[in-house]
């Protein structure tokens, strides 16, 4: 199948931007899980303390 048509060529851009935007969403989805482990830690920490 080449991408030389119009039709493939937007397929072929239309999966390619989905399989990214899903990596991204992971990427910041890990981040944000990272952030509330990390603070969770780090209030225990502090009550630890006192």
């Amino acid at each position: 199948m080449s991408r030389n048509n119009e039709g493939n060529i937007k397929k072929h851009n239309d999966k390619l931007h989905k399989a990214q935007d899903k990596a991204k969403k992971a990427a910041m989805d890990r981040k944000e899980k990272l952030k509330q482990i990390t603070k969770k830690f780090n209030e225990g920490k502090s009550s630890e303390n006192n």
